[in-house]
């Protein structure tokens, strides 16, 4: 490549950057790069034998935490699935007062209706390793997902998209601080996250969690939203102590319920 197309490729580059990361703080992509390797690395040690040969043999070399954050990244695919079909998968809405099974889906799907869907594809053998690849990667991410409390929106502000705050002096919204704010805030890698989680769960609650029902989980969302909303728009220690105990505990189920739905699902391809 000589000089000049190089500096235009560049320049490209350095544009779509920068489009980025004036689009990326306004999407759903639901805890952040952090939060999803938790919840990866969570499940990861939880995983039966047979579901960790079934993950091995579809992702080989690549482990839950490295794989859960891949269908965020792919949304800058021009590829027609990311581009009109994917963005609406990362999660559900049920307006205040209703449940899930009452409202349905809508016609494009939903997070919840991406767990049936990618599931159907994970078990048939028929299917290129590529696509059921594909559909393991984005069953890994939405079960984090839907335990990120703002991606079970009521229809109203896009899952808190639409509350800007400041967040310790900086400008954010109410989804970013969920998606990535708090946690970020705390300065720790997925793996000592993970560790510490773990280490501080009882086992019997641990057990109690094991619930491989969706809709379990968006109930759980739906309910925490409401508290959720602080009540100016200056976020600070404050805001960030109060909801620390719901922040941990929604990762820590996040992990259990993906191992939960994992060892489920390949228990049922034997």
């Amino acid at each position: 490549m000589t000089t000049q197309p190089l500096r235009r490729a560049l320049r490209a580059a350095v544009a779509a950057l920068a489009a980025a990361a004036l689009i990326l703080p306004q999407t759903a992509s639901a805890w952040g790069l952090t939060g999803h390797r938790v919840v990866g690395e969570i499940a990861q040690s939880l995983l039966t034998t047979e579901a960790r040969a079934g993950v091995a043999g579809i992702l080989e070399n690549e482990d839950l935490a490295e794989a859960a954050n891949w269908p965020d990244f792919m949304k800058a695919s021009p590829e027609k699935f990311w581009k009109e079909e994917a963005s609406a998968l990362h999660y559900v809405t049920v307006p205040e007062g209703k449940t899930y099974a009452e409202v349905g889906p809508p016609p494009e799907g939903d997070a919840v209706t991406a767990l049936a869907r990618f599931r159907a594809q994970v078990l048939d053998t028929r299917l290129p390793k590529a696509q059921r690849a594909l559909a393991l990667r984005f069953i890994i991410h939405v079960v984090g997902d839907l335990h990120q409390p703002m991606h079970v929106g009521d229809g109203t502000d896009r899952g808190g998209n639409d509350v800007k705050l400041d967040f310790f002096g900086q400008p954010s919204n109410l989804h970013s601080i969920w998606d990535s704010g708090l946690i970020d805030r705390q300065q720790l890698s997925y793996t000592e996250m993970a560790r510490w989680l773990m280490r501080s769960t009882d086992i019997k609650q641990a057990k109690a969690w094991m619930d491989p029902n969706p809709l379990t989980w968006v109930a759980e969302s739906a309910a925490i939203r409401l508290t959720l909303y602080p009540d100016g728009t200056k976020v600070s220690y404050d805001y960030a102590f109060a909801h620390d105990a719901i922040l941990k505990q929604r990762l820590i189920q996040g992990g259990v319920r993906l191992a939960t739905y994992l060892n489920a699902m390949f228990g049922d391809a034997r």
